[in-house]
């Protein structure tokens, strides 16, 4: 009796060690932002585009969906990189998948446009 309690405290100890699956793909796309926003070339700047299509357009994680807030990243970008309409759909798509964003997104939306 104590060699089957032992080994079922064994399996469930390694039960628990199985790894998830995130939630999201992000690839690389936080590395890249990150050295976009700390140095702010026409390279630095393609790389991150590149990223933030990958992640859009490839997403392999549990939830099959853009994760939060890289719509409204890409659309910003797109939106001062001369393709407004782009831009535009992709910050109006990030209120559509995350209507908790609506009021922040739509007040980037309001002072674009006024630009």
């Amino acid at each position: 009796m104590k060699k089957v309690i032992v080994s079922l405290l064994c399996v469930l100890a390694l039960a628990s060690c199985q790894t998830q699956q995130s939630l999201y793909s992000w690839y690389d796309s936080e590395h890249a932002a990150y050295v976009y926003t700390k140095r702010t070339t026409d390279e630095t700047l393609a790389k991150a585009m590149a990223q933030y299509e990958k992640v859009i357009n490839k997403q392999v994680g549990l939830r099959k969906t853009v994760p939060p807030g890289v719509n409204a990243e890409y659309g910003f970008l797109l939106y001062k990189a001369g393709k407004r309409e782009e831009g535009l759909a992709l910050l109006e798509a990030e209120k559509k998948a995350y209507p908790e964003s609506e009021i922040f997104i739509s007040r980037i939306i309001n002072q674009l446009k006024k630009q």
